[in-house]
């Protein structure tokens, strides 16, 4: 589902299972095992799941970005 830029984006909510925490950060990752180079999936996460999530993905050697959400992506 796409939407136009008059339409309303619902904020952001963190990825970490039973967080409704607004998110704040934007996590690219990809498993070598099954992505190509060119493929990566995106989890966002808040202030405090961040560390967290990025820790779960780096014990797997999954290659991975941590930035934070640019200001469309962020919460409003």
């Amino acid at each position: 589902m796409s939407t136009t830029a008059d339409e309303p984006v619902a904020p952001a909510t963190c990825s970490r299972a039973g967080c409704r925490a607004p998110a704040a950060w934007r996590i690219d990752w990809r498993n070598p095992r099954i992505h190509t180079e060119g493929r990566t999936k995106t989890w966002v996460a808040c202030d405090e799941h961040r560390d967290y999530l990025r820790e779960f993905l780096a014990a797997r050697s999954f290659p991975l970005t941590v930035t934070a959400l640019s200001p469309a992506e962020a919460p409003r």
